[in-house]
């Protein structure tokens, strides 16, 4: 029988965005234990990206979202532990902002909260400092 070999997965995260702030939540999963990472999720056969953030969002948190829109685009591959995703970045905002959010996967993460992005926990998510260190602001620009 021959090997398996890894397929590429599509992932969708979002930045949600209040003020000055992003959510973030620790993760559980093996990949990434315990650093803070965006929410989202895999890309459903058949969604658009946007339907896509909004279910994960509000399947993770409780939070129903708004003006919601495309960021950027990676391709990260986890030798590792054999797994390649391309990850959509969205952005958006919480449709009440005085709704706070709710661990709705406590299997998968221990909590959310929002943090100041010039105050981000640590450690973050490996794709997700990257950005971070590489300049990448989620925060749209006044023109």
């Amino acid at each position: 029988m021959e090997k398996e070999v890894p397929v590429p997965r599509v992932g969708v995260v979002v930045y949600l965005l209040k003020g000055n702030a992003v959510l973030l939540g620790r993760r559980l999963s093996s990949h990434g234990h315990s650093t803070f990472a965006l929410p989202g999720g895999h890309l459903e056969f058949g969604e658009s990206f946007e339907e896509c953030a909004a279910r994960e969002v509000k399947e993770e948190t409780g939070l129903n979202i708004d003006k919601i829109e495309f960021l950027t685009v990676t391709n990260n591959v986890f030798p590792a532990n054999q797994s390649h995703y391309v990850t959509i970045f969205m952005r958006a905002v919480p449709i009440d902002p005085s709704q706070q959010p709710q661990n709705l996967e406590p299997d998968k993460c221990s909590g959310w909260d929002w943090y100041e992005w010039n105050n981000l926990p640590e450690p973050l998510f490996d794709p997700l400092e990257k950005m971070i260190k590489g300049g990448f602001n989620p925060f749209p620009t006044s023109s």
